[in-house]
């Protein structure tokens, strides 16, 4: 009923506007025009507000919301004021064989500007007096591109909007002193400061979809030192799928400051892995073993085993894929603790895996030094079970995840994933299963890291903990290190140590302020306090020894490391002596063993 009583009102109204705009164009040219008859006039006015309706039909000028007219709007105005003038031209020639071409160039100009400027006046009318809410948070948005725009018109459009754009900030020159959308350029992003205080600025909006992470992070660190809130702008693809609206903007996340691009796959490779095969993942409730679980359904096995300890959390990403791939891929929850030999050897012989990604472990350093025995018996006696049964039932590929601190390790959590992968390793010698190890820094978001620990002291007040202002870390998504694992997985040969090239290591310190920033408090407001090393913590982690570098990729960005592999009957009577040690002589053993310093070790001790 709406609709048809705006149709009604429109038409009435461009009716009255044509024939006054046909009837005004008449008076000024009337001495100078011989008109034989009054019909000619009549069937001219009938004629252009009959072909007026018909092409604001065909352009649709009756279904556009003219409250957000612009230069598409004015263009198909004019389309249909000249095709109805130019057919009423047409009209007068057959009734009189005379076409009146300055009064018909007059009524065209006359028309245009009544019927654009009934509508433009609308929008002025609703943009200056009927915006309803005027406590919208004054916003500059840092991009000009076609990305930018987008969102400067969207927020313009929507009465809903909390943020209304007073300025842009872009890079490129050309743009310098413009105005875009009625919004003046401020200037490059090096004035970003300048601008938050000169225009009183409470929001940033970051909207350059095509900004490297460098770049983002430069661009950040300068709206960092502003009062003003900083968010981006929704990804295309969510954008694009219709997730979200393109003023949905989110905040920056740290991942998105870690300033390098992460790793590409290599799509064929993997599929041929995967794609149609079983697939088996330890610790799959896990930060990394869940996320490995999606990556890998995303190139659909026929089946896929879920192992973990935790009932809760094996429930968990078992309902999240069903609810994904029900139908499609078999999925099998599994309750099972690796350190249990029988159980990880049926499991294996039910399915029969073709991959097997084994991430379960204890991972926290201070932890594993008050509970060595547990560490071993978990990432020690745990791997070996997994590898072991791997071997004995003809899986085609191994995958463990190790870690950074396996490198050179004071502690035992480092410890014993360096004894993992001299299991393997060792395996890997007379197997015909291919056995590698997947080596990668700090994981941003998992269970036990930093940041949730980090959100939580913010969240709290503050203040924030920081063992050393000159700790270092290696840092990766969780995504990026279950993409990374799985990658790794269709490039082995066997025996291999993959180590991801991860770019320059973070400090924690400075982690610990961007996440200050991005929660929207100054390091003031919360503090950041410093509380020495923990027990086993090293202050700078390493990828690889100097003994291990090998300076080519082997994919991008993925290096192959080479680490010593102890004889296997040696390795076998140190697994099987481990237990039987002091937590002490336990802890020592572990570190010489690791640190490939075993051998000096005992040499001593014999000489004692």
């Amino acid at each position: 009923m709406a609709y048809r009583t705006r149709l009604v009102t429109l038409g009435l109204l461009d009716s009255f506007l044509v024939l006054m705009a046909l009837y005004l164009s008449y008076y000024p040219l009337h001495p100078s025009i011989i008109i034989e008859t009054k019909l000619v006039m009549i069937i001219s006015g009938i004629t252009l507000v009959v072909c007026h309706h018909i092409f604001a039909s065909y352009y649709r000028l009756y279904n556009k919301a003219w409250e957000y007219a612009s230069v598409g709007e004015l263009l198909a105005i004019v389309k249909a004021v000249t095709f109805a003038v130019l057919t009423t031209a047409v009209i007068q020639y057959l009734v009189h064989f005379e076409i009146y071409v300055r009064a018909l160039l007059t009524t065209w100009m006359l028309y245009v500007l009544s019927i654009g400027g009934t509508r433009f006046v609308w929008r002025m009318v609703r943009d200056t007096y009927l915006k309803g809410d005027t406590s919208k948070k004054r916003t500059l948005i840092i991009g000009a591109g076609a990305a930018g725009v987008m969102v400067a018109r969207q927020l313009q459009k929507s009465a809903d909007a909390e943020l209304e754009p007073i300025a842009f900030i872009d890079d490129d020159p050309k743009k310098y002193k413009l105005q875009i959308l009625n919004i003046p350029m401020f200037g490059d992003s090096s004035q970003i400061q300048d601008a938050v205080t000169k225009l009183c600025i409470d929001n940033i909006v970051i909207a350059i979809p095509s900004l490297k992470q460098n770049e983002l992070k430069r661009i950040f660190d300068e709206c960092a030192k502003t009062t003003a809130k900083t968010q981006i702008m929704p990804m295309l693809e969510d954008l694009m799928t219709g997730k979200v609206s393109v003023n949905h903007f989110r905040d920056v996340q740290v991942e998105d400051l870690l300033g390098r691009e992460p790793v590409e796959l290599d799509i064929a490779g993997i599929s041929e892995r995967v794609s149609g095969k079983t697939v088996l993942v330890t610790g799959a409730g896990g930060s990394i073993g869940s996320e490995i679980c999606r990556q890998i359904c995303k190139f659909n096995p026929s089946k896929i085993v879920l192992v973990g300890h935790g009932e809760n959390s094996i429930y968990l990403i078992d309902m999240e894929l069903r609810r994904e791939y029900q139908g499609r891929i078999e999925i099998v929850p599994v309750i099972g603790d690796i350190q249990d030999r029988a159980r990880i050897f049926d499991v294996m012989d039910e399915h029969r895996p073709f991959v097997v990604y084994h991430a379960a472990a204890h991972k926290h350093v201070p932890l594993m030094e008050y509970n060595p025995r547990e560490a071993v018996k978990n990432n020690i006696y745990g791997t070996r079970n997994v590898a072991e049964a791997a071997d004995t039932f003809g899986v085609h590929t191994f995958v463990m995840i190790s870690s950074d601190k396996a490198v050179n390790p004071p502690n035992v959590m480092g410890a014993t994933k360096r004894f993992a992968e001299m299991i393997i390793q060792s395996l890997a010698q007379n197997s015909d299963t291919k056995f590698v190890a997947v080596r990668f820094g700090n994981v941003l978001g998992s269970r036990g890291s930093v940041i949730p620990l980090f959100k939580k002291q913010i969240q709290a007040g503050g203040p924030v903990t920081v063992t050393d202002p000159e700790m270092t870390r290696y840092f990766m998504t969780i995504p990026e290190a279950s993409r990374l694992v799985i990658q790794a997985g269709s490039l082995a040969r066997g025996g291999e140590i993959f180590v991801l090239d991860m770019g320059e290591p973070v400090k924690i310190v400075d982690l610990a302020k961007n996440l200050i920033k991005l929660s929207g408090y100054s390091i003031e407001e919360i503090g950041i306090k410093y509380t020495g090393l923990r027990p086993g913590e090293k202050m700078y982690e390493e990828l690889l020894n100097e003994n291990e570098v090998h300076p080519e990729h082997v994919f991008p960005k993925i290096h192959i490391g080479k680490a010593k592999v102890i004889r296997a009957e040696e390795l076998g009577r140190l697994i099987g002596s481990l237990l039987d040690m002091s937590e002490m002589e336990m802890h020592d053993t572990l570190i010489a063993v690791a640190n490939n310093k075993y051998e000096r070790r005992t040499a001593l001790a014999a000489v004692k």
